[in-house]
């Protein structure tokens, strides 16, 4: 009998096994952990569409998607329309969080500090190279800061959070715009570079002196401190939802929700803040696939932001959630 019983539930298990849709997605490992919680959460509403994400960077997602080998792409930078160009349906791109890239340093004690746009720029650039360098002096008065180098720690695979970075140097310094510009991947003029945002956190947690950018998530996660930033009011801003929610705010969203929303004006807003979009074609290859990706798609941009803030992503407003349901109705 127990052989029996054994075999029945064998096989009940190989149907489910077969039955379950698998949705694969690769791309930004910005919005890994919201990602990672959203495929959870989705799980008791739909437990027969599995999620297969591969956290490998921007760049990387837009390319799989571009050769159709994913369902989904991922990206904090939006699609260039040369790329879009050699797709072979139109893509469309679905904003899923909004969020902020700080800047975390390892340095002793964990001094909360302040930075502006010309500071960052000079030290990315590597022409600020000490802690105690004059103009960092000037901007943490007060503070004893070392006689240590500093070791720039920036992405070494395509990066939506370099695009974001990079879109807000290019905002903040001519020269950035000129000598470096802004890009997935761009030709850093110093530094180490760290695959993910996963693996600049863990090289700035392990180097003394180090500086780097990342997701919010990641410097919480791994208790890195965090600087307060100037924005364009002239306000330090300290990174949450809410200073991103006031960037994403004074945002302007085309039709086609490809948009910036760095070095944002306004009280309150946090300057170096970007969305991260879900992309999709909106002729979909398999059509069983499609519509699972399109449910999901739905309860992520409306019930899904509810639980964004809990990783500190900004919730998208209500205007912005309404036109992409719209967005979505276009999914054939």
């Amino acid at each position: 009998m127990n052989k029996f019983l054994a075999a029945g539930l064998a096989g009940l298990f190989s149907v489910s096994a077969v039955s379950a849709q698998l949705i694969n997605g690769a791309g930004s490992s910005f919005d890994k952990p919201a990602f990672a919680m959203w495929f959870d959460a989705y799980s008791a509403i739909d437990p027969a569409v599995h999620f297969n994400y591969q956290s490998v960077g921007s760049g990387a997602g837009q390319k799989q998607l571009l050769s159709q080998t994913v369902d989904f792409g991922a990206s904090d930078a939006p699609m260039s329309d040369e790329m879009m160009a050699t797709a072979p349906y139109k893509i469309l791109h679905i904003p899923v969080v909004a969020g902020a890239v700080v800047i975390s340093y390892n340095l002793p004690g964990s001094p909360k500090l302040k930075l502006d746009g010309d500071v960052l720029s000079a030290i990315f650039m590597g022409t600020i190279t000490k802690w105690n360098d004059p103009k960092i002096m000037a901007l943490n008065r007060g503070m004893s800061l070392p006689d240590l180098n500093i070791i720039v720690v920036h992405r070494s695979d395509g990066s939506g959070t370099s695009f974001i970075f990079t879109d807000y140097l290019s905002a903040v310094s001519p020269e950035w715009a000129s000598k470096v510009g802004k890009n997935t991947s761009v030709n850093w003029p110093t530094g180490l570079g760290g695959k993910g945002n996963e693996g600049v956190a863990g090289q700035v947690k392990q180097l003394p002196g180090a500086i780097g950018y990342v997701e919010l998530a990641y410097a919480e996660q791994n208790k890195l401190p965090f600087a307060d930033l100037k924005n364009a009011a002239g306000d330090y801003v300290t990174a949450s939802p809410e200073a991103v929610s006031k960037a994403m705010a004074t945002a302007t969203i085309p039709d086609d929700f490809r948009f910036s929303m760095v070095n944002a004006p306004g009280a309150g807003s946090y300057p170096i803040a970007g969305a991260s979009w879900i992309m999709i074609y909106q002729k979909q290859k398999n059509a069983a696939n499609g519509k699972k990706l399109v449910d999901f798609l739905r309860w992520a941009v409306t019930k899904g932001q509810q639980l964004s803030p809990k990783l500190s992503y900004a919730p998208l407003p209500q205007n912005v959630q309404d036109r992409e349901l719209k967005l979505l109705d276009t999914v054939m």
